[in-house]
């Protein structure tokens, strides 16, 4: 292109030569030239799909949320929501991403990680699809994935985004697509926890399982307030057995919007049945709880596979990692890295310090996989657990009684695994709800030999703890199982131990009819010891109906049958209880003498359980006597003896005789501290006679309330 123009008052040509595009200008003189055009724009992405409908009752971690982001001074934020498969993760992240979107002005970036997939999306290949998606040209994004990085951290820096990262699979997959702009939100969903992003400044917001509101508020928020209210006790089993899961509740609320007709009470009808449950919680569309589950199951390691699956079939609610061991047959160290690994993927929840929790709906899973995969392996890992169970009853019952005799075979070869008494108490406690489901469990599968033996072994933590509930169920099965086994003495034995429960809870009739039926059985058995055992319980009976005389009878004909077996220790029991009863019927001196030589036998043998007792009666006695003054001597030693043991019922009983001794002393406060203390031990224990402290102290300065707990 080219121009000449005329000067100096010649003609004036103006010419132009050449192709020429857009716009063009001519002018004799110019001062000065300026281009106008429209500024360049870069593209406002809105990628995030819609909230879901039937999301509903995540009040409590939308707070979080919003929370930790009014904590961070720049705004600025990474969150990884971590949980296990259908809970909701994504529809949780798109509610509250959609409520803060206005807040970026250039738009929000979503991609979809592919946990799912059977090979996760390479960050390069997001990172190509989100540099499109704010404008940089296909053929100007670089090939290798360092150069993409460096480019999206260019272009982001000066923009607000927003970002889901949704399945992610790990923190390195993540870290390449986080944005480099101030403020932005990035927001992680992933069945692992990637705790690597902690090292990044990431927040985890731990999403569970939804409560009871929750859950009821996915179903109405499906179909309707009305259909649910209307049918409000089949709408929260439909929800309980959903276990809160959101995927699943929302598969039965699309179900039953399709089926206007069909009831509650029938969807309820197929999702009680437990083998057919997970199929049950399948949409026609291939929406399925299941699927869902199998595809992040085969994600798993091998090690991994195995361990959910036999940890599934543990009876109980929770476990720990030692019985987690035994039920993969694996030593310690590789059983934890393992659990690790489940931890992190949401496989099991870790509900407390070193122990572990299936949701239910993947414990059904766990288990509808083993039996596909290992059909076999139910009933040996079952048999293994519930062994493990009743070799560390049996230990608990040495630690906490040495002395008494058993009739479980284990206890002839058995070894201590517990430091001391508190440490026995304390494992018994943890693994209460276990050891009483595992009861059950050994008589479902027909091993009634491991269920009676259980009952028998744990009668050491009931009498320090008395758990009267648990007792009676377990014992009712116990009796079935040893009947079943056609063992006499064991029935025997176990209908005596019950018995000592009713009568404690002043079922006396129940008492009775146990221990008449145990000394029946003992004596066709030929069973001496089990003779001996239900006279002294019929003796316990009788003393609670106040038939004194009779008891008296009763514990002096026990104490002869100790005494031909040559049972040292039975018969200083049998002394402690006829001292009990002496003393009642006024022969203090009498029974001072039982008493005093009970309290030296027990203490020779060891039995500092037991000792510690008889000093408690030996003090009670005193005070029956109207000799207060010698009363609190023994009953502090019981004290210290029994708060070094750890046993909540006894401290009870002893702090129960030293509130009367100081208020028969006169002195009413420290009365009412004793009573208080006793009243919430015996509370926890489910015993009535908390009731029985509370009286005392309402009425402190009247008569004294009540004898000292038989024994």
């Amino acid at each position: 292109m080219g121009s000449r123009d005329a000067e100096d008052g010649g003609s004036a040509r103006n010419e132009l030569a050449g192709a020429v595009s857009g716009q063009v200008v001519q002018a004799g003189s110019v001062g000065s030239v300026h281009f106008h055009g429209r500024r360049a724009e870069h593209p406002v992405p809105a990628q995030l799909p819609p909230v879901p409908r039937s999301f509903a009752g995540r009040d409590a971690e939308l707070t979080q949320l919003r929370g930790l982001r009014e904590a961070r001074p720049d705004g600025s934020l990474l969150v990884v929501l971590t949980g296990p498969a259908g809970v909701g993760k994504t529809s949780l992240a798109l509610r509250w991403l959609h409520e803060v979107r206005a807040e970026f002005p250039d738009g929000q970036l979503f991609a979809d990680l592919g946990a799912a997939r059977p090979v996760p999306v390479a960050p390069g290949e997001i990172l190509d699809w989100f540099l499109g998606s704010v404008g940089v040209a296909a053929k100007r994004v670089p090939v290798e994935q360092p150069r993409r990085e460096a480019m999206y951290r260019s272009v982001t820096s000066t923009r607000r985004l927003v970002v889901l990262l949704d399945n992610a699979v790990s923190a390195a997959q993540v870290r390449a697509l986080v944005p480099a702009g101030v403020p932005s939100v990035v927001v992680v969903t992933s069945r692992s926890r990637l705790s690597g992003l902690a090292l990044d400044g990431a927040h985890r917001v731990d999403v569970a399982p939804l409560d009871e509101a929750g859950a009821l508020s996915v179903l109405h928020a499906l179909l309707g307030a009305g259909r649910v209210s209307g049918e409000a006790d089949a709408a929260r089993a439909v929800v309980g057995l959903c276990g809160g899961m959101p995927l699943a509740l929302a598969v039965v609320g699309a179900r039953l919007a399709a089926r206007p007709r069909r009831s509650l009470d029938r969807e309820l009808a197929d999702l009680r049945v437990e083998r057919r449950r997970l199929a049950a919680l399948t949409l026609t569309d291939d929406v399925s709880v299941g699927a869902v589950l199998d595809t992040a199951y085969d994600g798993l390691a091998e090690d991994a596979e195995h361990l959910y699956r036999a940890c599934a079939f543990h009876p109980g609610r929770e476990f720990g990692m030692e019985v987690a061991a035994v039920a993969a047959g694996w030593a310690a160290d590789r059983t934890e890295s393992t659990m690790d690994e489940l931890v992190e993927a949401n496989f099991v929840a870790e509900v407390g310090d070193g122990r572990f929790a299936y949701h239910d709906l993947l414990r059904l899973h766990a288990r509808k996989r083993a039996e596909v995969d290992h059909p076999g392996q139910r009933l040996t890992v079952v048999r293994r657990m519930l062994d493990w169970y009743l070799g560390r009853a049996v230990s608990a019952g040495l630690t906490l009684h040495p002395a008494r005799p058993r009739l479980g075979p284990l206890f002839r070869d058995a070894r201590p695994v517990f430091d001391d008494v508190r440490h026995c108490l304390w494992w018994l406690e943890t693994e209460r709800g276990n050891l009483r489901v595992a009861v059950g469990a050994a008589a479902e599968h027909g091993w009634p030999e491991l269920a009676w033996q259980l009952c028998e072994a744990l009668w050491g933590f009931f009498l320090h703890t008395r758990h009267y509930g648990d007792w009676i169920e377990m014992h009712r099965v116990g009796i079935a199982a040893a009947r079943e086994c056609a063992d006499g003495p064991a029935e025997a034995r176990l209908r005596s131990q019950l018995g000592f429960a009713y009568a404690k809870l002043r079922r006396f009739d129940d008492a009775v009819a146990e221990n008449t039926e145990a000394l029946r059985l003992a004596e066709a058995a030929g069973d001496k010891r089990g003779r001996a055992t239900a006279l002294s319980q019929l003796g316990r009976a009788a003393r609670g109906t106040g038939d004194l005389p009779a008891a008296l009878g009763y514990f002096q004909q026990a104490r002869d049958a100790q005494a031909l077996l040559g049972e040292w220790r039975g018969v200083a029991l049998c002394r402690r209880r006829s001292g009990d009863i002496r003393s009642r019927l006024g022969d203090h001196d009498g029974a001072a003498a039982d008493l005093t030589a009970a309290a030296a036998e027990l203490a020779r043998l060891g039995d500092r359980t037991q000792h510690a007792r008889t000093l408690m009666f030996l003090g009670a006695a005193r005070l029956r006597a109207g000799r207060a003054e010698l009363a609190d001597e023994p009953l502090r030693d019981a004290l210290a003896l029994m708060r070094d043991l750890g046993s909540p019922y006894y401290q009870a009983e002893i702090l129960a005789h030293l509130g009367e001794a100081a208020e028969r002393r006169g002195e009413p406060e420290s009365a009412a501290g004793r009573y208080r203390e006793a009243a919430d031990l015996y509370a926890a224990a489910e015993d009535p006679r908390a009731d029985v402290m509370r009286t005392r102290l309402a009425a402190l300065g009247g008569p004294a309330l009540g004898d000292p707990a038989p024994g």
